[in-house]
């Protein structure tokens, strides 16, 4: 199960206005929300393919699920491995006179991201950056995430995700905004904690005998 939004950027070439010389611009592809998507699930390793635009345009990934040890023992996990884009310059919704246009493919290298412990989907509100390389190792095509849900393993119950794994981004988003409340609550309560101390002193002052300091008040034993 995948829910996540998308765009890539990619790099191409075109020709300078002298017609010599070659310049280079940079497509930003949108994953398509009428795409055609397509998976293979199996115990430990799965695979989600996403096609738009007559299949101009296919983003695969690969996830995998593996243990490692612990000083606590086992301990498995899941992680998406492997990213594989292939597109092509020739289409004009996005790229504009390409020099050489046709099909390329860009792919990741030794990737491991959204790393999220087995039985866990993984949730991420904010930016991902992954950067994918070319065929001819000319140029990096980047992938943005964002808004990202995905399990691609141990799903209980259709359409029901498993408890959430949050990226480090998020918690310490979360963790700016609570803070401030936290502080402010510590703060408050100290300045109650201060104000009840000071009564409390000032009240039992106040029922002490008071023993005067001028010696002519005292009276003279007879």
């Amino acid at each position: 199960m995948a829910e996540f939004a998308a765009k890539l950027i990619v790099p191409y070439q075109v020709s300078a206005s002298n017609f010599v010389d070659l310049i280079t611009e940079e497509a930003g592809i949108p994953l398509s929300r009428g795409a055609e998507m397509k998976g293979k699930c199996g115990p430990t390793e799965s695979e989600l393919q996403i096609s738009w635009l007559d299949k101009t345009y296919t983003l695969k990934l690969y996830f995998l699920k593996e243990g490692h040890n612990t000083s606590k023992g086992q301990e498995a996990f899941w992680k998406m491995n492997k990213i594989l884009f292939v597109y092509d310059t020739s289409e004009p919704t996005y790229f504009k006179d390409a020099v050489n246009p046709g099909k390329h493919t860009a792919s990741s290298h030794h990737l491991s991201a959204l790393v999220t412990p087995a039985g866990k989907s993984y949730e991420c509100q904010a930016q991902q950056t992954i950067s994918l390389t070319t065929s001819d190792h000319q140029r990096m095509v980047i992938l943005l995430l964002s808004e990202v849900r995905i399990q691609p393993f141990d799903i209980s119950a259709d359409f029901v995700f498993s408890e959430e794994h949050k990226c480090p981004v998020d918690e310490r988003e979360q963790l700016e905004e609570t803070l401030p409340l936290i502080l402010g609550l510590i703060l408050g309560l100290m300045i109650v904690i201060t104000l009840c101390v000071y009564h409390i002193h000032h009240k039992l002052t106040a029922n002490q005998v008071q023993i005067p300091r001028d010696r002519s008040q005292y009276k003279h034993m007879g």
